[in-house]
């Protein structure tokens, strides 16, 4: 835990000694931040009794992987949110109190990785609130690095769409198979993603019809800005979206397209081979009287038409572009 204090026209103030942390409650102009990383049940039996966490927000925050969203009580709301490393498969766990004078981030890493950097945040928030203590543009300056991180993650798909289009057309039949299943994984990272990150246009469109009284005014028209990013990676994940869908499409066409050649020379050598085959059938029936049986060139000249009715569907076939 880090608890980290902001005053107006103070010097940023971070409190080593977590137990004195009431000490800051409640003071005028002052904000306090407490962030968390992968706490403890202690840490966060501590934090729900410094600051009267709300029982319902507490069970959501023991039990990881709720829906981004946003649940206002009487004291404070609670925020859920995702931030990426930049794959679209990786995304941790955010879950935020909010509340007049005080903000608490409760972070869960993936794979140890927290995939967003918080000492970032904070010099970014030190550096433009202007010498005011707003807990609602700090939460702001958060909303925003998370939603930055979607774009990171948004141009890894693109480069993964663009190598599995550029491969549709040139892959061997052995291949397909692999192909199939990169294009089928493809589309479920992009649903999982998506469900991670189109619920937060609803958190902020619920802080912009002023619903959190924490926000004030001054700071509330910094959010629009993050509603008009979170709508482009939203545009731009529906974008790839049916891209992906295109090229499952063109994948089967290709396939298709492919069986349809396989059928074609299989239906054109079974054509050759019947001339063939019909004449050995006819001269193959060993009855008494047929006609031509006792010629002394009778085998070489059945022989001299399976020859020419062979090559003369093969050269057929071949102008057809069948074979």
């Amino acid at each position: 835990m880090r608890t980290v204090v902001f005053e107006d026209g103070v010097a940023t103030k971070v409190i080593d000694d977590q137990d004195n942390i009431s000490e800051s409650l409640g003071r005028e102009k002052t904000l306090v931040w407490v962030d968390s990383l992968d706490p403890t049940e202690a840490e966060l039996a501590r934090i729900q009794s410094e600051f009267s966490l709300h029982p319902l927000a507490m069970e959501d925050l023991r039990h990881p992987g709720q829906r981004p969203k946003i649940e206002r009580y009487d004291s404070h709301a609670f925020v859920v949110a995702y931030a990426s490393n930049g794959d679209p498969r990786q995304l941790s766990e955010l879950n935020m109190f909010v509340a007049d004078g005080w903000l608490i981030t409760v972070r869960r890493s993936f794979n140890g990785d927290p995939c967003l950097d918080f000492s970032i945040v904070e010099s970014r928030f030190e550096r433009t609130r202007g010498g005011k203590a707003d807990v609602g543009f700090l939460l702001y300056t958060i909303l925003d690095a998370v939603v930055d991180t979607y774009f990171n993650a948004l141009d890894r798909t693109e480069d993964q769409l663009e190598q599995i289009e550029s491969r549709i057309f040139v892959t061997e039949s052995s291949d397909e198979s692999k192909l199939q299943q990169d294009l089928l994984a493809q589309r479920r990272e992009l649903l999982l993603f998506r469900r991670k990150v189109v619920p937060l246009r609803d958190v902020l469109q619920v802080i912009l019809r002023q619903e959190v009284p924490s926000i004030g005014l001054e700071s509330q028209r910094y959010y629009q800005d993050v509603l008009d990013h979170i709508l482009r990676v939203i545009d731009t994940l529906e974008t790839q979206r049916e891209l992906l869908g295109n090229a499952v499409d063109a994948h089967l066409a290709v396939v298709n397209n492919h069986m349809n050649e396989i059928m074609k020379k299989m239906t054109s050598w079974g054509a050759i081979l019947f001339g063939a085959a019909l004449v050995t059938g006819v001269y193959g029936m060993n009855f008494d009287y047929m006609p031509e049986l006792h010629w002394h060139y009778g085998y070489f000249i059945a022989l001299g038409w399976m020859f020419v009715v062979t090559f003369g569907l093969y050269r057929w076939f071949k102008k057809k572009g069948w074979l």
